[in-house]
């Protein structure tokens, strides 16, 4: 029963910030929330923040599912497009999780995931979900799109997180 946050904020720490912020208020309860997305080097961190809404999207038939699948294929295409001159191809998925425990909590605990990676030229693999076909992990030897969902929950940003936040919540709560 949580309505959405505003994501107004230029990095994801202010972002998650907010969004934990919202939910502790609405609910009166402790909150955890995350903020992620794609930061690419050779486009100075873009898409970053704006990762899930990087490109305009058509619309698209077919309810909320099918214009996430045609706002993730827009933004692919625009991804592909700004990097075609590129020779960096650095790139890396990041996760921030803030933990609150109450609204105006002064000590928020932040933890951060970043999972190094690299843009390739063409999407590979049929798994997953936005960026995944074009973000190749050296250290598994796959895109994204290519792992299991098992695999990707254990290597992943969000999965890095939240092994930090845990650990921060069992030492300082």
């Amino acid at each position: 029963g949580v309505s959405e946050a505003e994501e107004p904020h230029a990095t994801f720490v202010e972002n998650a910030l907010a969004k934990a912020r919202h939910a502790a208020r609405i609910t009166g309860a402790a909150a955890i929330a995350d903020d992620s997305g794609l930061c690419v080097d050779a486009l100075g961190g873009a898409p970053g923040v704006l990762s899930a809404v990087f490109a305009v999207a058509p619309e698209a038939a077919g309810g909320r599912e099918a214009q996430r699948r045609a706002q993730d294929a827009a933004n692919n295409a625009l991804l592909l497009q700004r990097m075609a001159q590129q020779t960096d191809r650095r790139c890396r998925f990041v996760s921030t999780l803030v933990a609150l425990r109450h609204a105006d909590d002064p000590e928020p605990l932040i933890a951060f995931g970043r999972w190094p990676a690299r843009l390739l030229d063409a999407p590979r693999g049929s798994g997953g979900f936005g960026y995944d076909p074009l973000v190749w992990i050296d250290a598994l030897g796959a895109s994204v799109a290519e792992l299991s969902a098992e695999q990707k929950s254990r290597h992943s940003h969000r999965a890095l997180a939240a092994a930090q936040m845990r650990e921060l919540m069992r030492s300082a709560w």
